[in-house]
């Protein structure tokens, strides 16, 4: 399993890195690509070989500045692939940054705690 993506930003796009060796798991920026389901393909296949032999602790980091409705569904679907983690008994969190009075960004990551099986912190910045 390769150890390491890391997928640089543009304007429409995260920078995403996901590094199991140094236990760095980071999405941060704009999420309006114009394939959504060709932008995060990669993403959920690293996850899909990850979580076979997960870390004993992934905290993965959400630093959204915008992000239409099709990157919110493919952010769900990451999540919902991590949670595979907490269920192979190793330790799972989320923390999911926000800038203060960006309501839509905040709110949609209350909805996520809401509805995710996992250890999930909002933080403001």
């Amino acid at each position: 399993m390769p150890t390491k993506l890391e997928i640089k930003s543009t304007r429409d796009t995260p920078y995403i890195i996901f590094d199991a060796e140094n236990n760095q798991f980071e999405i941060k920026g704009n999420s309006l690509p114009e394939n959504t389901n060709n932008f995060f393909e990669p993403v959920l296949n690293w996850i899909d070989n990850y979580i076979k032999s997960p870390n004993k602790s992934t905290h993965l980091i959400c630093d959204f500045e915008y992000f239409n409705s099709s990157s919110a569904k493919m952010i769900y679907n990451i999540f919902l692939e991590l949670e595979k983690i907490k269920e192979s008994g190793n330790a799972i969190k989320i923390t999911w940054h926000y800038t203060n009075g960006d309501d839509l960004i905040e709110e949609k990551g209350l909805e996520y705690k809401s509805i995710i099986n996992v250890p999930f912190e909002l933080i403001q910045k």
